[in-house]
C-alpha cells in the first residue's frame, strides 16, 4: 500500500479536514491490520495529528480518527478506541436532551447502518476474493447462516423506520435487497463514520464481524443509559406509572438484542484466537454503557465497586462514588415499598420484565464465551474471562428487596 496520498495531503500548505485521505488509510489498516501496520503509515499519521491546528475545517472528526488509530503507538489501546467508540453516535445521558421517540429513530438508524455495513462485507466477500480481511473466511455455509442472522437482527429497527422489508425465502437476495434499501438514505457523513470505524488488529475475515456487533451493543447500551436515567427522574418526580412505562420499552430493546449473539456465534472459534492474540489490552469488561446501565439500576456493593469491572471505568467508578442516584435510590427516597409498587403493577411489571431481560443477556454472552474460550481462560485483553462471567451473570438488577429480584431471570 502506497502512502501517497497521505504525503500529498500534508505537502499542502494548509490542508482542509475534507479532503483528508480517510479511504486510503483506512485501506492500508484493513491490508496490514493495525498491530502490524507499517511505521511509515504510523508516523505520516502522527506527523498529521501534530499539525492540526494548521488544518482548515472542522477537525473534531480527524483528531478522533486519528487518536483510534494511533492508540497501539501511544499505548492507549482499549476498548474504546479499538471499537472506534468517539466516533460512533453513542447515546450518553450526560448529553442527550433529544426525547424518546427521537432517540430511539436515531438509535435505529445507525443500528442498521452498522448491520448493512456488515451485510455488505459479508456479500462482497461471496462474490470476490480481492477483498480486504481475507485470512480465514468462512465457507459459504456459514456466510448464508450468518446474513440469516444479520437480517433477523435488523428486522424490528427496519420496522420501526418504516422499511418495506418482505421476507424471501434466500436470505442471500433479502441481504441484497436491505442492502440496497438502506444505501438510499445513506449520506456523506454516514459513509464516513462507517468507512472510519473499522480498524481492525488483524487481516482475519471474522474481526469484521466482531467489531460491528460490539458497536451494535455498545449503541443500544447507550441508549438504555439514557432510558434508566429518565427512570430515575420519573420516579423521583413520583411518575411511577411513566417509569413502568419506560422500564418495559428498554427491556423490549434489551431483547431484540438477542439475534446479535445468534450473529456473533457464527464467528469461527479458531478465527477469534487467531485475532484476539493483538487485543491485549481491550476488554468488553471497560465498556461504559454498560456500566452505565448497571449502576443506574442499583448501586454496586463495595467489592464489585472496586472490582476491575468498575475500575476500567474511571468515569462511571467516579459517578457512583459522588453519589449517582439509582432507580433503587430513587424508589427508597419516595418510600416505594412492595405495597406501593403493587399499587403501580406496570412499574413492578418494568422491573421484572427489565431484569428478566438483562439475566437472559448475562447468560447468553456466558455461553457464548465459554464457547469461544473455555471455561477457565482469560478473557480478550487479559481479563478476568469466563470465571468473572460466571460470577457475575446472575447477580441482582435490582436489590434483593424489589419484587423484580424473583420470578423471571433469577437463579
Amino acid at each position: 500500500m502506497n502512502p501517497e496520498p497521505l504525503h500529498r495531503w500534508l505537502a499542502q500548505r494548509r490542508p482542509t479536514t475534507h479532503r483528508f485521505p480517510y479511504d486510503r488509510v483506512v485501506d492500508a489498516y484493513q491490508h496490514y491490520g493495525k498491530h502490524l501496520i507499517p511505521e511509515e503509515w504510523t508516523t505520516l499519521l502522527c506527523t498529521t495529528r501534530d499539525r492540526l491546528r494548521e488544518v482548515s475545517g472542522p477537525r473534531g472528526q480527524l483528531a478522533a480518527f486519528l487518536d483510534t488509530a494511533l492508540d497501539k503507538v501511544d499505548d492507549r489501546f482499549g476498548y474504546h478506541t479499538y471499537l472506534a467508540l468517539p466516533l460512533l453516535p453513542i447515546p450518553d445521558p450526560d448529553r442527550t436532551t433529544e426525547p424518546a421517540d427521537r432517540l430511539l429513530a436515531g438509535r435505529d438508524r445507525f443500528h442498521v447502518l452498522l448491520l448493512s455495513d456488515l451485510i455488505a462485507f459479508e456479500l462482497r466477500a461471496l462474490d470476490s476474493t480481492n477483498r480486504p480481511l481475507p485470512q480465514m473466511r468462512p465457507d459459504p455455509v456459514v456466510v448464508r447462516k450468518r446474513l440469516r442472522h444479520a437480517v433477523r437482527a435488523t428486522g424490528p429497527a427496519l420496522r420501526r423506520l418504516s422499511f418495506d422489508v418482505r421476507a424471501v425465502d434466500d436470505p442471500v437476495a433479502l441481504a441484497r435487497r436491505i442492502v440496497t434499501m438502506v444505501c438510499i438514505d445513506r449520506t456523506s457523513a454516514d459513509r464516513l463514520t462507517l468507512r472510519t470505524t473499522v480498524l481492525p488488529v488483524s487481516t482475519v475475515h471474522d474481526e469484521y464481524l466482531f467489531i460491528r456487533v460490539l458497536q451494535a451493543f455498545e449503541l443500544t447500551f447507550g441508549l438504555l443509559a439514557v432510558d434508566l436515567t429518565a427512570v430515575v427522574t420519573a420516579v423521583g418526580e413520583d411518575r411511577l406509572p411513566a417509569a413502568g412505562i419506560r422500564l418495559c420499552l428498554a427491556a423490549a430493546l434489551l431483547r431484540e438484542t438477542a439475534p446479535l449473539w445468534s450473529l456473533l456465534a457464527t464467528m469461527q472459534p479458531e478465527a477469534f484466537h487467531r485475532f484476539r492474540i493483538h487485543t491485549d489490552g481491550a476488554s468488553a469488561i471497560q465498556s461504559r454503557a454498560y456500566k452505565l446501565v448497571e449502576s443506574l439500576c442499583r448501586t454496586p456493593d463495595p467489592q464489585r465497586l472496586h472490582s476491575a469491572a468498575y475500575q476500567s471505568v474511571p468515569d462511571v467508578h467516579a459517578r457512583v462514588r459522588n453519589g449517582q442516584t439509582s432507580i433503587n435510590d430513587a424508589l427508597t427516597a419516595i418510600r416505594a415499598d412492595h405495597l406501593a409498587l403493587a399499587q403501580v403493577p406496570i412499574l413492578a411489571d418494568g422491573m421484572r420484565q427489565f431484569t428478566a431481560a438483562v439475566h437472559q443477556w448475562r447468560r447468553t454472552h456466558y455461553r457464548l464465551a465459554v464457547r469461544m474460550l473455555g471455561t477457565d481462560r482469560p478473557g480478550t485483553g487479559a481479563t478476568p474471562g469466563t470465571p468473572y462471567l460466571l460470577h457475575g451473570r446472575d447477580t441482582a438488577v435490582f436489590s434483593d428487596g424489589d419484587p423484580s429480584a424473583s420470578g423471571d431471570g433469577r437463579r
